[in-house]
């Protein structure tokens, strides 16, 4: 019995590191595939139902995506996360009231680019 145990676990020993690589190869196939999923957005072009429909992604990383490019516009590298959430709200209900305008439209009616 001790023998059989024994060569079981000299087997396991054995086969570990091929186990190991194995199992590395599958996670590493894995993730080329969803790096494979990601898209690119030209924001510019989504749509007020878009974003508030989640149709492109979470409405909360648009705003934050704005958010950055418009004070990066206007050379401005602070942030204010309360403001941000403010923001991202006028957005949301401006954008419920008005679905077939476009975001970054929306953005300027609201906030302006001097702002």
């Amino acid at each position: 019995m001790l023998d059989l145990v024994g060569g079981k676990m000299l087997l396991m020993a054995r086969f570990a590191p091929a186990l190991a690589v194995a199992l590395a190869l599958m996670v590493a196939v894995d993730t080329i595939r969803v790096a494979r999923a990601q898209v690119t957005l030209d924001v510019s072009k989504i749509t007020c139902e878009q974003y508030t429909g989640h149709k492109v992604t979470n409405p909360q990383n648009i705003a934050i995506w704005m958010n950055g490019y418009y004070h990066g516009k206007r050379g401005d590298t602070t942030l204010d996360t309360q403001g941000l959430v403010a923001n991202a709200k006028k957005l949301r209900d401006y954008c419920f009231r008005n679905r077939q305008t476009l975001v970054i439209q929306a953005v300027e009616t609201l906030f302006g680019t001097d702002r």
